[in-house]
């Protein structure tokens, strides 16, 4: 684990580490909530110090950490299941809790006190939003499997609501593809009825208007991908993002949108090949962006808790970020790109876009034959990039692209996710922990840890304090 941790450079999605040379840190209660609403679980390491390249610090009191650890877990609802342990870390004593997944039907793990819950991401713990909430309630009930939210008709919706174009591209694949079985019905209104596209009747379904609809967000308007790229550093002063644009449509047509949008938006470079051809090439792969895109589409939870949430795209200066609401269904992460599963929440979903075709290019949107993930894995070995980072949270599902390193400038010091991020936000000035907790959307903690780390290598000051409120800026060698 250690290997792992100082490889990344630090924490993982299902590893914290704590150096608790002082006790049980604050922070610890947002952990242990969210490694207990995670898929699997994770594992808390107190005694080793992420600044120092996690090397481990003298705890002067194992046995009190351990039962603090145990008492700790009781303030929650229902009360976090805890593995404890001694370790041994380059010959000095760490306590090595694994955090137990709580049951599904109790989630989420709650703190008593307050009521908070907390969700695990790539860069930090989470406040639960009240949308994230449901969607740990709404799993509690039986599973009908497979969902059919997928197979709903969609109220006041009517025959001509569908693409003519989309639907015409739609039942010539189908024709093609599969003649002896769905293609085999001559009549077009019985073919779209059987595929699931539409009702008897003609009503669309769920699944037939997003992926043949002519607007599909007058229905659902936040099926859509919201993408922005990070400023960049030529950019004014005060630039929040840039390219920030909200995409709609039908499946095909968001998916050629967000194509276009990450062929405009990432960083380019002029590549000459060895047989003399010049090309340009993007910061990551358009293969493996498109893969991730049509996935989300396909997969994203469908359920009435998730309607309100949207895909997101996040293109940051070391990192691509893609979020879609609804964990993994029917797979679990470690099993991803080594099983052949094509297991689906939307089945229904799934199957049409088996033969939807890109009205830009022609190409399928989907093949479902689970080849999604290899493809990814083997355009980021082209370009020499690390393997993608999948983190399943249960209700949300993020993958992450990184890039190599993270280049150091005089500007900008070497940090991890989260550090970075927090470093970022002050660049406009100074900022309490409750501006950072609202515009980052990380627990107050997980905040107050990384700034206590910032102000240890110099790069942030504090300001404020004995009845005026606490303010956090960069240091001015920085700024």
């Amino acid at each position: 684990m250690i290997a792992e941790l100082r490889a990344v450079g630090g924490d993982t999605t299902d590893i914290e580490v704590k150096s608790a040379a002082g006790g049980l840190p604050a922070s610890l209660t947002a952990t242990l909530s969210a490694l207990a609403n995670l898929p699997g679980g994770g594992t808390i390491i107190l005694g080793l110090d992420e600044r120092l390249g996690f090397r481990p610090v003298r705890i002067v009191d194992p046995q009190a950490l351990k039962q603090g650890l145990a008492a700790k877990a009781r303030a929650f609802t229902p009360p976090v299941r805890l593995t404890i342990d001694d370790g041994i870390a380059d010959g000095e004593p760490v306590v090595v809790a694994q955090v137990h997944e709580c049951d599904r039907s109790t989630k989420p793990c709650r703190v008593t006190a307050t009521g908070a819950s907390y969700l695990r991401g790539y860069d930090g713990d989470y406040t639960l939003s009240a949308l994230e909430e449901q969607g740990f309630l709404a799993a509690r009930r039986p599973p009908r499997r497979p969902p059919l939210f997928d197979r709903s008709p969609v109220e006041d919706a009517r025959l001509d609501d569908l693409d003519i174009e989309l639907v015409e591209t739609f039942l010539d694949a189908v024709r093609e593809r599969d003649p002896s079985g769905l293609g085999r019905f001559d009549d077009d209104a019985e073919l779209l009825c059987r595929a699931g596209v539409t009702l008897t009747g003609g009503q669309p379904t769920v699944a037939g208007l997003l992926a043949l609809g002519v607007h599909p967000q007058q229905w659902f308007p936040r099926y859509v991908i919201q993408a922005s790229a990070h400023p960049l550093p030529g950019d004014p002063a005060g630039t929040r993002a840039r390219n920030q644009t909200t995409i709609t449509g039908s499946i095909p047509r968001m998916l050629d949108a967000a194509l276009l949008w990450a062929r405009r938006t990432a960083d380019t470079t002029i590549v000459s090949e060895p047989d003399g051809t010049v090309h340009d090439r993007t910061a990551y792969p358009l293969l493996a962006f498109r893969e991730l895109i049509a996935n989300a589409l396909v997969h994203r939870d469908l359920d009435h808790w998730s309607i309100g949430l949207a895909i997101e795209v996040r293109l940051r200066r070391d990192r691509l970020v893609v979020s879609n609401p609804g964990g993994l269904y029917g797979i679990t992460v470690d099993r991803l790109g080594r099983d052949v599963v094509t297991s689906a929440r939307n089945a229904r979903l799934v199957a049409i876009c088996q033969h939807v075709r890109s009205p830009q290019t022609g190409a399928r949107v989907i093949e479902a034959l689970a080849s999604g993930i290899p493809i990814i894995t083997e355009a980021l070995a082209d370009y020499h990039l690390p393997p993608a980072h999948y983190i399943d949270s249960g209700i949300r599902f993020t993958v992450v692209l990184h890039q190599p390193t993270t280049t150091t400038t005089a500007t900008e010091p070497r940090l991890n996710g989260t550090e970075l991020r927090i470093y970022q936000a002050l660049a406009d000035g100074a900022r309490t922990v409750a501006d950072l907790e609202q515009d980052l959307k990380l627990a107050g903690p997980n905040i107050r840890k990384v700034l206590r780390g910032l102000r240890a290598r110099g790069l942030v000051t504090q300001h404020g304090g004995r009845g005026r409120p606490t303010t956090y800026q960069r240091a001015s060698e920085y700024r």
